[in-house]
């Protein structure tokens, strides 16, 4: 992997020994939740209904923002990103310390870890999950209102 990873990163630091790990503990993740659906007889979806994607993309944007941007989600972050301002309404933004402030500070990143906890909660527990997608959709909805608000007081001034 040395020699890989010096090939590929040149005069950039790219951690790939870090990146591959993150990789593995999201394949754990799923692999984990593979099993106990079947030691427990869950059983996939049929379908993924139009609904229940709805919820899921807006509840994974909003989960992800809230992760890697919100000031209150500050101290989880903290150990791994550093402080540098704010980036726009209610959100901050930060320079990451390693791989885990690059993760942890990336709306991107935490999407496809908040879509894959999404999917694991409609197999486990659907009436939740659709209950806690519903919640962050209409929190999700609530900011672009805010916005359009905003906006909208703006332009009338």
């Amino acid at each position: 992997m040395d020699k890989t990873e010096q090939d590929y990163q040149g005069e950039h630091d790219r951690p790939l020994g870090t990146y591959v790990r993150i990789l593995a503990v999201y394949g754990g993740v799923v692999a984990t939740a593979t099993v106990a659906a079947a030691v427990t007889g869950r059983r996939l979806p049929e379908r993924v209904g139009l609904m229940d994607l709805g919820l899921m993309a807006a509840c994974t944007h909003k989960v992800a923002r809230l992760v890697a941007k919100d000031p209150v989600t500050s101290p989880l972050r903290a150990p791994f990103t550093r402080f540098e301002g704010v980036s726009g309404p209610s959100e901050l933004k930060e320079e990451p310390r390693n791989t885990v402030g690059e993760l942890l500070s990336c709306p991107f990143c935490i999407a496809q870890w908040a879509a894959t906890g999404y999917a694991i909660g409609l197999v486990f527990a659907p009436r939740f999950t659709r209950l806690a997608g519903a919640a962050m959709t209409a929190v999700a909805a609530s900011d672009w209102l805010q916005l359009a608000y905003a906006k909208l007081m703006k332009s009338a001034t």
